[in-house]
């Protein structure tokens, strides 16, 4: 038996919401996917290592553009992720500056931790997710610009539920992606939060943010281009499963500082579960999205 890819391998330790959708794909989707989301996994994991410098981990990151560059130009790589992602890159035109936008998205992080505004937010939510939802339409088989709107928007709506629910564990790390203006909006300060502090304030400011996010999930569902519904299934499988976790969210009044956040989880049989229930639907043309169904009741 050959050895596994440097991709599979990747994807395979992950325990990705995403790459644990890969099932659903048919093999030649699911190799296609595996060699971008570990090109994704990798970038950020070069971001995310604390124990390395902040100087080495830009030069990786530098690294890694130079890298995907050369595959965008056609040529060869050494970096074996790239050279695996390459035959994919051709066969669906996936361009050089939707992975560079991913990379400034990660080397954004390195230093910044704080952000103004929704403004300054959405532009982190769109280099973090929407360009990764947008070579996934284009790897999943959608017409260039045929279902950019709707990646686009997906994007930010997983985004706005990653980092709600990942509040406390950012704050560990001295990150704090909610809004300042919504904080001073609420009288939350930055320290109560670094505390782990829960307040009316911060319940507030969740609920506020929950409701961005819920907005996305509605133009989303919107936007979903009936015509590559099939096309786009583990996309909405991962909207089910995010749409699920912020219910949860809910379902504890958004307090995601303290010890209640350990409910905000699915367990991998439920996953599954909605990912088949995603996949029989989508052959319908009545499909309509879970996740757009209602709204977040206060």
């Amino acid at each position: 038996m050959s050895e596994p890819l440097h991709s599979q391998q990747v994807t395979a330790k992950s325990g990705s919401n995403l790459a644990a959708a890969f099932i659903l794909l048919p093999k030649a989707k699911r190799e296609a996917m595996t060699a971008l989301y570990a090109f994704c996994r990798k970038v950020d994991d070069v971001a995310d290592d604390e124990n390395v410098p902040l100087a080495k981990r830009r030069e990786g990151l530098q690294s890694w553009r130079d890298e995907i560059r050369l595959i965008c130009d056609g040529k060869d790589s050494t970096n074996p992720i790239c050279q695996e992602l390459a035959p994919f890159v051709r066969l669906h035109q996936l361009q050089f500056n939707l992975f560079d936008e991913l990379i400034i998205g990660m080397e954004t992080d390195l230093e910044k931790v704080r952000y103004a505004d929704f403004e300054e937010l959405k532009q982190y939510c769109y280099r973090a997710a929407s360009v990764v939802g947008l070579l996934t339409v284009r790897v999943l088989g959608c017409e260039l610009g045929q279902a950019d709107t709707y990646a686009e928007n997906v994007g930010q709506a997983l985004q706005l539920t990653n980092i709600l629910r990942d509040v406390a564990e950012d704050a560990e790390r001295g990150r704090i992606y909610l809004p300042q203006s919504l904080l001073e909006k609420h009288g939350v300060s930055e320290q109560s939060i670094l505390d782990g502090q829960s307040s009316v304030g911060f319940e507030n400011v969740a609920r506020e943010l929950a409701d961005r996010a819920w907005a996305f999930y509605k133009l989303t569902a919107d936007s979903l281009p009936g015509e590559y519904r099939r096309d786009v299934l583990i996309v909405e499988a991962m909207a089910g499963i995010y749409w699920r976790l912020l219910q949860k969210m809910r379902k504890i009044d958004f307090d995601v500082l303290s010890d209640k956040r350990q409910s905000i989880r699915l367990g991998k049989w439920s996953k599954l579960a909605i990912g088949m229930q995603t996949k029989f639907a989508v052959r319908f043309k009545s499909y309509h999205p879970v996740y757009a169904r209602q709204g977040l009741a206060h």
